[in-house]
């Protein structure tokens, strides 16, 4: 697969590119249908499904062949996300590929036979907040291992046992862990911190991935309500006050996508020259998510805000998926910072 087939100003999809997507497609579609992903809220995680995906070599491809991977790019792995938010997917695929390169990167050994296969989930802190104590990590009640920053060093966590899962908004497997408990050291100092960075943004550019699939399954499940209900003769998203806002959705889709994919470009064929736009991309789909699975609610009146309805599902999916990194607006932070440092010409910390 040519590395360069998305340029800068080109975000066409090569016909690998749109099999892989369209065989990921299928894949979500026919495994994880809604009633999966209910049946796995009181945990966020589904085994079963979790291994039909490594099945797949969505864990082997993310990773560089010198570890045993099959070396997909960035832009590879933001078509896979997109399928993943599109459904719901209850598994921990952007976390553990995140920890897993991150590992890469880091020089650390990876047990390639269990963590490249996903036979051993890993997950890591996509906070920027590096206070002392306990924190509450992504996944990290379905992990074998986490990646935490301590201090300077960046160390590597395998609890006896999994943590309980906290209940929380998004429907994820979190659970508060204590990077200074029985952690091992794996790196650190300055190039340690920027490999980190990488991988924070990574967490953000793929959940901003996830975050533009579900605002388009979103769109079309008000789409479709809107089509086939009816005031006064005539469909209610013949109504301005519908159709608007059903316009506004479509395009936060092509926005977020053809955003998440130039930040993916970036980040893997010139880092440094933009990184900011994965956090961009983040902030923009945290914010317009929300809004565009609120709408998707109000289109289907009561029955949008039952409990059983896909579109309250959601909603509150899209409120809680940015947030398992900490607040968007630390996001937010970073990307003013790096592009004021562009302007300026001077540098700081990676990680910030």
């Amino acid at each position: 697969m040519d590395r360069y087939e998305l340029r800068r100003l080109d975000y066409s999809l090569s016909a690998d590119q749109t099999e892989l997507q369209a065989v990921y497609a299928k894949f979500f579609a026919t495994r994880s249908p809604i009633d999966v992903v209910r049946a796995a809220e009181p945990t966020g995680f589904d085994r079963n499904l979790w291994e039909q995906l490594c099945a797949t070599g969505a864990t082997t491809m993310a990773l560089p062949a010198e570890v045993g991977g099959d070396g997909a790019t960035l832009v590879d792995l933001v078509l896979v996300a997109e399928e993943i938010g599109r459904t719901l997917a209850p598994v921990p695929w952007i976390e553990h590929v995140c920890a897993t390169r991150l590992l890469a990167r880091l020089g650390a050994p990876t047990d390639a036979a269990d963590l490249v296969s996903g036979q051993r989930i890993a997950t890591f802190d996509a906070r920027l907040d590096i206070s002392a104590g306990p924190r509450l990590i992504p996944a990290a009640a379905a992990a074998d291992e986490v990646i935490a920053r301590r201090g300077t060093d960046i160390v590597r966590l395998t609890p006896d046992r999994r943590p309980d899962a906290v209940a929380n908004l998004g429907r994820l497997p979190l659970a508060w862990i204590d990077p200074a408990a029985g952690s091992q050291v794996v790196a650190s100092g300055a190039e340690a911190a920027a490999h980190y960075a990488t991988a924070l943004d990574e967490w953000r550019l793929l959940t901003a991935a996830a975050l533009v699939g579900l605002v388009d399954e979103t769109t079309r499940i008000a789409a479709e309500f809107a089509t086939t209900r009816y005031t006064l003769g005539v469909p209610i998203s013949t109504l301005q006050g519908i159709s608007h806002p059903l316009a506004n959705m479509a395009i936060t889709v092509q926005s977020g996508r053809a955003l998440s994919r130039r930040a993916a470009w970036f980040l893997g064929n010139e880092p440094g020259v933009r990184d900011e736009l994965a956090s961009a991309a983040f902030v923009f789909m945290a914010e317009e998510a929300a809004k565009a699975a609120t709408m998707a609610v109000h289109i289907q009146g009561g029955l949008g805000v039952a409990a059983e309805s896909a579109a309250s599902g959601y909603l509150v999916r899209a409120r809680g998926w940015p947030l398992a990194g900490g607040d968007p607006a630390a996001s937010a932070r970073r990307a003013a910072i790096l592009l004021a440092d562009k302007v300026s010409g001077s540098s700081r910390p990676a990680l910030v």
